[in-house]
């Protein structure tokens, strides 16, 4: 019985970066072993175990052959006779086929069959083996890496291996609980225009995001976006997110928020009126189909809607500012609020030269939130019910009073 480690505990310590979790291989050992030594076992579909001590998951070799279409479509074989070389090879990335020995006679040993050391110090992303056409995730998977690693390019042979994947309609097996558990890994990482570069090139886009693939060759008008191009806007965007540290949230309505502008009647561009309705319509369809979480969706959702009058907010007056922070929910829900603030200066710092752009209009928001959230709503009602008047009239009082202390709060910086 050996014992190895494998995967991206091992690609991560050569790269000398962080290593937060371990995964572990066993050649040689049958489930019968493994639990008499106390290992507990806990793989579904495969023989995989937890360390008595340590709790890390310890998975007997095993080899994979494809069965049927999509991610389940396949037959696996755990058994002594495999080796650790036919358990490396069924591995997606020659980075993430490389072992270390954990046996005291040879502890730190690099097993490398699949060359995955050179392609880590060459920064390429390549595939193990053909096998990689069996499994649809793993063009998913060579994108959110292509975002994790930033310097790294997608070898040309794995990029079009993707592109025949995609053409032969594998991408059209995969699931909706896979695409957006990578999906939001990806939106996740340090650069994450890199994962919708790598999908775009390789055909995936069209095929799961095309409200988003849609953007490119979209232009817009250049004394507003130097950049132009739509979709490099929202590359930029997506960019700027992950330099402020915007959580998935924020990352998925920056994703979003322009839908609309792929639907725009050419006769009208580079201008996109109207483009926010449509892109609430887009998201609906999006967010269904991948089933996204509710907090991603309803932040995603007004962030689409209300983005351009955030972004105009600096000339609106109090009760139009009243309006906007009751149509954001901004009263109720102020974190919230400010994930919205969030995704809209990424927004307008997301376009060419200007990544170090102010955005003034968050400042002057919340100073009217704060002045909405300084009105005793409790009294006014109080009053307002001992002199007889109901529900509607009581709800016009509040907002009259919100109006006021809105006026009352940014009159310094209107003289």
């Amino acid at each position: 019985m050996q014992i190895y480690m494998v995967g991206g505990a091992v690609r991560d310590q050569l790269l000398g970066r962080p290593v937060n979790d371990h995964d572990w291989v066993v050649v040689g050992a049958t489930p019968e072993q493994m639990t008499a030594l106390g290992y507990l076992p806990v793989g579904r579909d495969f023989p995989v175990f937890l360390h008595p001590q340590t709790r890390e998951e310890y998975a007997l070799a095993r080899t994979e052959r494809k069965s049927g279409p999509g991610y389940r479509g396949f037959v696996v074989q755990a058994s002594p006779d495999v080796t650790l070389e036919q358990d490396l090879a069924r591995r997606d990335l020659t980075i993430n086929a490389i072992a270390l020995s954990a046996d005291p006679a040879s502890a730190g040993a690099i097993i490398d069959p699949y060359g995955g050391v050179q392609d880590l110090q060459r920064r390429v992303l390549r595939h193990v083996s053909d096998a990689f056409r069996e499994d649809p995730v793993r063009i998913l998977r060579v994108a959110r890496f292509a975002a994790r690693f930033a310097d790294f390019s997608v070898a040309p042979e794995t990029l079009q291996l993707m592109r025949e994947m995609v053409a032969h309609g594998e991408a059209d097996h995969l699931v909706p609980e896979r695409v957006w558990q990578e999906l939001a890994r990806g939106l996740m990482e340090d650069k994450p225009s890199r994962m919708f570069e790598v999908l775009r090139e390789c055909g995936a886009l069209r095929v799961l995001l095309p409200e988003v693939d849609r953007l490119w060759g979209v232009p817009q008008p250049p004394q507003h976006h130097p950049e132009v191009d739509t979709g490099v806007h929202l590359l930029l965007v997506l960019d700027m997110a992950a330099r402020l540290h915007a959580p998935l949230t924020v990352r998925f309505a920056c994703l979003t928020h322009d839908l609309g502008k792929g639907t725009t009647p050419p006769d009208i561009l580079p201008r996109h009126i109207g483009h926010e309705q449509r892109s609430v319509q887009l998201l609906k369809g999006l967010c269904a189909r991948w089933r996204v979480p509710n907090d991603c969706r309803e932040l995603a959702e007004v962030v689409a809607r209300e983005h351009g009058n955030i972004h105009r907010s600096g000339d609106l007056g109090a009760a139009a500012l009243v309006r906007l922070l009751e149509r954001c929910d901004a009263i109720r829900k102020p974190q919230r609020f400010e994930e919205i603030l969030l995704a809209c200066e990424c927004d307008v710092r997301g376009r060419l030269d200007c990544e170090d752009a102010p955005y003034p209009q968050a400042a002057r928001l919340r100073a009217a939130l704060a002045a909405v959230q300084s009105v005793a709503t409790s009294e006014i009602a109080a009053r307002a019910q001992s002199k007889g008047l109901g529900g509607e009239k009581i709800g016009e009082l509040i907002h009259a009073a919100r109006v006021a202390a809105v006026a009352q709060a940014l009159q310094p910086s209107t003289h």
